[in-house]
This record gives C-alpha cells, sequence and structure tokens, in this order.
C-alpha cells in the first residue's frame, strides 16, 4: 500500500505549524497506524530529516495516549478505536490521509502532533476524587451496591481521558469527560457523600481551563472510543443546577 501523508509539523508551542506532505510507500496492510508513522519516521532518519513527534504508550488502547485527527476523525473513522489500534488495511480506499493534533485552546500544541492535555490533570485534581473519611476498606460484598448503579459506574470508568471529545465537539467542550468522572464516583456509595460539591468544582475548573460549553451535538459520544453516553452529562447538569 501506498499513501500521501499530509502532517501537522510545528516546532513547538510558539511557533507557526503547517502541514507537510510525504510520500510513504510499501505499507503493510497489517501495520497499525502508529506503525505506518514509525516506517515513516524511520524513512525520515534515514534523509538526515527530522522525525514526527507523536505521542503513544500502551499500544493496547488502554491509555488513549494517540491522539490524532485522521481526514476529520479523532482516533480515525473507526468506531470505538483508539488510533493505536487503528490498521492500515481500513484504509485502501483512502489513500490520502491528513494527519493533525487535538485542535483545542486547552491542549495547546507540544510539538507536530503532540499536545499538553495537563488540562485534564488538573480538573481531575479540583475534586476528582473522595476526600471524606469512608472509613477503612471493607471486606468485598460487605457494602450491597445495586447492579444497575454498579454498571453505570463501571461504564463511566471506562473513559480514558484521551480528549476526542474535546477534539470533535464543535465549542471544545469536555463536558463528556468530566461528566463521566462525576457519575463514576456519584454511582458508588463513597462518592455520593461529595457529590454535588465535586461536580462545581470539575465544573469551575473545566471552564477554568478554557473549555468550551456542551450545546448537544453529541459528537463527544459519536467519536468516544469507549462510547461514553450524553446521559453523564445530563446527570452531571443536574447535580450542578443547570437542568
Amino acid at each position: 500500500m501506498n499513501f500521501t501523508l499530509h502532517i501537522w509539523r510545528q516546532k513547538n508551542q510558539r511557533s507557526n505549524g503547517d502541514f507537510k506532505t510525504y510520500e510513504l510507500e510499501n505499507v503493510s496492510s497489517d501495520s497499525s497506524f502508529l506503525e505506518m508513522l514509525d516506517q515513516l519516521n524511520e524513512k525520515l532518519l534515514i534523509q538526515g530529516e527530522d522525525c514526527i513527534v507523536f505521542d503513544y504508550d500502551c499500544r493496547e488502547g488502554i491509555c488513549g495516549a494517540c491522539s490524532l485527527v485522521i481526514n476529520g476523525y479523532p482516533h480515525g473513522k473507526q468506531q470505538r478505536t483508539t488510533t493505536c489500534q487503528l490498521y492500515m488495511r481500513e484504509y485502501t480506499d483512502e489513500t490520502e490521509l491528513w494527519i493533525e493534533p487535538w485542535r483545542a485552546d486547552a491542549f495547546p500544541v507540544l510539538k507536530d502532533l503532540t499536545v499538553d492535555r495537563s488540562a485534564f490533570d488538573k480538573i481531575i485534581q479540583s475534586g476528582g476524587f473522595v476526600s471524606v473519611h469512608t472509613g477503612s476498606a471493607a471486606d468485598a460484598n460487605t457494602v450491597l451496591i445495586n447492579k444497575d448503579c454498579a454498571d453505570d459506574a463501571f461504564n463511566s470508568a471506562t473513559c480514558i481521558g484521551c480528549g476526542a471529545c474535546v477534539a470533535a465537539c464543535p465549542n471544545t467542550s469536555a463536558s463528556l469527560f468530566v461528566a463521566a468522572k462525576i457519575n463514576h464516583l456519584l454511582q458508588l456509595p463513597q462518592g455520593k457523600i461529595e457529590s454535588k460539591t465535586r461536580a462545581q468544582k470539575m465544573s469551575k475548573a473545566m471552564f477554568n481551563e478554557g473549555f468550551g460549553v456542551c450545546s448537544n451535538h453529541r459528537h463527544c459520544e459519536a467519536e468516544c472510543p469507549k462510547s461514553i453516553s450524553v446521559s453523564n452529562i445530563t446527570q452531571m447538569n443536574k447535580l450542578i443546577g443547570w437542568s
């Protein structure tokens, strides 16, 4: 497989970036998208050019570090898939690819395809935890939790904090990420105590970090690699008093 790659290159946060075009030949259809970028970087090294900087860690679809927008889709066009789990055989009919970083003021570009997502960490630090004393760890199964609540908490907890929801949102809102973290703790006995203040603190931190407001486009849900439901946002709004 041969590809024409238009890749965003940006030296640092203070410089202006632009797309640069590369031709890459003999790409295996079984290569992952990140392996394809590795192949391109090997070619650039041989040519004495700077490698393309991109983020990754586990390459198993768990951490969400592989934050790329491919032909306009965060993490690529496949649903419920992170970039590292995307394979080149899925682009048999699209041999020209545009690859860029997340686009949000709250996610400044560090270099090329890598952005600073520490704004998410600051939101979690503002209240995404249990701080009240809930006693020592109980024996397993001594605290009974309704199965629906347990399932809801688990589904919200599957959020990997990748930021695809922000990249997909026309308003660059982080509401889905924040709401998932809030609802995860809300459904568990230890987290209910601080639920309202947690929601207020984390939503305030979200706006302080420069994220936009939710206007119900639902692009976040469609692009989330874990299919986090927008019902989490509804629950967050109820806690804050916005609905």
